[in-house]
């Protein structure tokens, strides 16, 4: 986690900071010895926050008796609740306005406010932590946003023009003010004293997979609850015509933390409730009542016909190449069953869409006239386009390009050349979406079996996705996520790691002597060996080709016991033959061993360490381990190193 140290800000006297009784009872609650008496004198000199902390230990109803002393309600939300709220209502007094015009502080409040309310409710059910230390956390979670528009008014409009869905804000405000929301707002409320476990949680409330804690340690389970929260928040004020487009993602994040729909809908009415009477408390402007949960879930959703299984789907397939628009209609027609209309570009398939209301469009993504996402957007802009299920053919994978492809309004890709297995399970989750919309009216509850059901499909997709499918290993992308994933850690922990990159000795010659099925079948053995012979921790996956890699987070055992472990990998590998028929294969392979050292950057230095081993190891004769440690290529110990060979 980057924190800002606020010292060393050159902006450290502009960040917005609570005043008079609050910044006094700030400084007071740093004070060892400091008494509840003096902290409820000091409150009391402020009639207004005094009126708020007796209203806010009220809410709690912990007893049906109401409170109307300082002290008492000191006693009841705890000294360190009281602080923390002291400088959010405090905060909230003094920057309702403010110098950047493109920036609505009111709006700002009123969201900061529906977290809040959101945290307390949720701690309720969650017992996570208590009811008043969550709604500081969701009061000031966001607090870097306001000090940014606040300092850098002039920076912070132009860069609020330039957000889009495409940039993350935090994005762009690195680019323009060398620091972000989240960094800032760590750093005030380390500031402001807040406890380190709030503090980290709140800074990756909007990225909770990067995070790293423990799934069910206290730090995960707060800062998912920050994440729903803000979710809350933003469909609360999000406009109309998006709002119900996150419903299914709502009821599907509080399915994880075991409410119903029927509950879950109550629990959304009684967050908004108490957002409107806060509001008027904290003289915040909020948007009018929104109708309740339970009639969100029930709109009308458009049913052009009634179909009963997945062959009476309607597809729409947009293809410009006349080759591949024959190959992908025969596939979705005579292997797959569904019904399938044609276009050979965007303007004619908008058009025909309008005429025959498909439940699925799949498109190319890049054709004459209109492309895919052209299309997509001018189907998107209709009402009925919205209920539309997506899917781009693409030949792209790169990750900025698949983005923007979602955020034109796509639902799902698929890449080409077709993999049919992988085609039919994204039909299948497009199917299940299409069910959904046609039997809403009739039956919410469908929806949260849809939610489930999509997360079982959404798994076996990113099963394809992740998985090499000739020898059923992570493949590449999911490797490389491993590897970053256990170098977070390694940098947050201080625990050592190292990598192992694995290549078939002579895997060229295989092929070319024996046919490439014989290669698959060498390729399969050797993945079968790493998948039985790795230890408990590591990760390890297919790079492509002949090549694999292994990540281990070495913990408090030693880079020898990774040394040894890759001399056993070698030396069983060694002692396989591959049989088929009458060929008997001997396979060996080189390995090179690279440990993490504090003058590399990043993982790619690690990898290219890793390699220069790997390719010292083929130098000297294949069939061995080198290890590459602090700019030194070593070869590792070992009786049983093959005589050597030309290098390769």
């Amino acid at each position: 986690m980057k924190i800002a140290d606020i010292n060393q800000l050159k902006i450290s006297t502009l960040l917005p900071s609570p005043k008079g009784v609050a910044l006094a009872l700030l400084e007071a609650c740093r004070q060892e010895d400091v008494s509840i008496n003096e902290i409820a004198k000091l409150i009391q000199t402020d009639p207004a926050l005094s009126g708020r902390v007796i209203q806010r230990a009220n809410a709690t109803k912990q007893t049906t008796r109401s409170i109307s002393s300082i002290a008492e309600a000191i006693s009841r939300v705890g000294l360190n609740s009281v602080k923390q709220l002291a400088m959010g209502f405090s905060l909230i007094d003094q920057y309702s306005k403010g110098p950047n015009k493109s920036f609505d502080y009111q709006e700002f409040w009123s969201h900061s406010l529906l977290m809040a309310i959101a945290m307390q409710e949720l701690s309720k059910t969650t017992r996570v932590s208590s009811p008043d230390d969550l709604f500081s956390c969701g009061l000031m979670m966001r607090i870097g946003c306001l000090a940014l528009a606040s300092i850098y008014p002039d920076q912070y409009s132009e860069l609020i023009q330039k957000q889009s869905p495409d940039i993350p804000l935090s994005q762009l405000e690195q680019q323009y003010l060398q620091t972000d929301h989240n960094e800032l707002t760590a750093a005030m409320l380390i500031n402001f004293g807040f406890p380190t476990i709030f503090v980290e949680s709140i800074y990756y409330h909007e990225t909770p997979d990067e995070s790293g804690f423990f799934e069910g340690s206290r730090p995960y389970q707060i800062l998912h609850l920050l994440y729903l929260a803000k979710q809350i928040a933003d469909f609360a004020l999000t406009k109309e015509s998006e709002r119900n487009q996150r419903i299914a993602g709502l009821l599907l994040l509080g399915g994880k933390i075991g409410l119903d729909t029927e509950t879950f809908s109550n629990f959304i009415d009684r967050i908004m409730q108490e957002w409107h009477t806060w509001a008027k408390i904290l003289k915040i402007t909020t948007k009018d009542q929104l109708p309740s949960f339970h009639k969100l879930l029930s709109p009308a959703a458009p049913r052009p016909e009634n179909a009963t299984n997945a062959a009476s789907v309607r597809i729409l397939l947009v293809e410009d190449d006349p080759t591949n628009l024959i190959l992908s209609k025969e596939i979705l027609t005579n292997i797959l069953g569904h019904t399938v209309f044609t276009a050979n570009d965007g303007q004619q398939a908008l058009a025909l869409a309008m005429e025959v209301l498909p439940h699925i469009v799949i498109t190319d993504w890049m054709m004459p006239i209109m492309n895919g996402l052209e299309l997509t957007k001018s189907l998107r802009a209709t009402e009925w386009g919205q209920n539309l299920y997506v899917i781009m053919l693409t030949s792209v994978e790169d990750e900025d390009e698949v983005i923007k492809a979602f955020n034109a309004g796509v639902d799902d890709y698929v890449t080409k050349p077709i993999n049919i297995r992988a085609f039919r399970a994204r039909l299948r989750a497009a199917w299940h979406y299409r069910q959904l919309q046609e039997s809403w009216e009739q039956d919410r509850e469908q929806l949260k079996r849809f939610a489930a059901e999509l997360a079982v499909t959404n798994r076996k997709l990113e099963y394809f996705a992740l998985t090499d499918m000739l020898t059923e290993l992570p493949n590449r992308r999911s490797g490389m996520d491993s590897l970053s994933e256990t170098w977070s850690v390694a940098n947050r922990s201080g625990q050592l790691m190292a990598v192992m990159l694995i290549d078939i000795d002579h895997f060229k010659t295989i092929n070319d002597n024996y046919g490439h099925s014989i290669g698959d079948k060498v390729l399969k053995e050797v993945s079968s060996i790493i998948r039985k012979t790795a230890r408990k921790g590591d990760t390890f996956c297919r790079m492509g080709g002949e090549e694999f890699l292994i990540v281990c987070q070495l913990g408090n055992t030693d880079l020898k016991s990774f040394i040894f472990f890759a001399e056993r990998l070698r030396h069983q590998i060694s002692q396989q033959q591959i049989k088929i028929s009458e060929i008997h294969v001997q396979i060996t392979i080189s390995i090179g061993v690279a440990l993490k050292e504090a003058s590399m950057k990043n993982e790619e230095h690690l990898i290219n360490a890793a390699d220069k081993a790997l390719y010292a190891a083929k130098n000297a004769g294949r069939n061995r381990v080198y290890l590459s440690l602090k700019n030194r290529l070593i070869a590792a110990p070992s009786e049983s190193n093959s005589p050597p060979d030309k290098a390769q």
